[in-house]
């Protein structure tokens, strides 16, 4: 029986609402910060895991504020360090980023066809690009101690970690499965390295902050 040592137990967090949320926009790295609707949901979250007595040994966070603002307001609730890790920033979208849907359209109409290989915003980064980053992310994670890790991030990118973790390659025109990531929820998963095994134990989990899930 593996002992508790040898495991990773790993939790993949999307930040609270931001006003890049709020207002409809396409994000990518443009930094937005929290909302106050997004700070409530950060605290909810971390007074459900302090009564749940939930643990971590480290949180990593993106660097953009939407992000680091959820970790901070939850490593400061659980009385916990907070690293930054750039590799878990949002997909670079080009000049897709920080414009509404609508504006994006007019200026940089999308192609009929994508492959996985095409910048995205002109010049973001491709779906394959944001896949391979995916993969040094968790790279990252399991070259530290087996342990407890909280990763406060984002949806595109923790898509493409699930894409990894599961073997799922990217496709054409952004097709294939995707993973539902509401502001504050998050997925839960273990890792048990001496055989490479990857349980996912719950996906888009935010019983602390019940809503509508909005259509994808």
């Amino acid at each position: 029986m593996v002992g508790e040592d040898q495991v990773y137990h790993i939790i993949l967090l999307r930040h609270g609402e931001s006003v890049g949320n709020a207002e409809g926009r396409h994000q990518g790295q443009s930094d937005f910060p929290l909302t106050d609707t997004g700070r409530a949901q950060a605290h909810a979250l971390a007074r459900r895991w302090q009564s749940e007595g939930v643990g971590f040994d480290q949180v990593i966070a993106s660097p953009l504020l939407r992000a680091y603002q959820t970790a901070e307001i939850i490593a400061n609730t659980l009385h916990l360090s907070l690293e930054v890790g750039e590799v878990w920033m949002e997909r670079d979208n080009g000049y897709y980023a920080g414009l509404t849907p609508e504006e994006a359209n007019r200026l940089y109409p999308r192609p009929a066809f994508m492959s996985p290989y095409r910048f995205v915003g002109e010049t973001g980064e491709s779906q394959w690009e944001l896949y391979l980053r995916a993969g040094r992310a968790i790279q990252d994670l399991l070259d530290r101690p087996a342990g407890r890790y909280l990763v406060v991030s984002h949806g595109g990118l923790l898509n493409m970690v699930l894409y990894a973790i599961l073997g799922i390659a990217p496709q054409a025109n952004f097709q294939g499965p995707r993973f539902r990531f509401n502001n504050t929820a998050f997925a839960t998963l273990t890792y048990y390295p001496d055989r490479h095994i990857w349980a996912l134990s719950g996906i888009n989990d935010r019983l602390h902050w019940p809503q509508p899930s909005p259509a994808l």
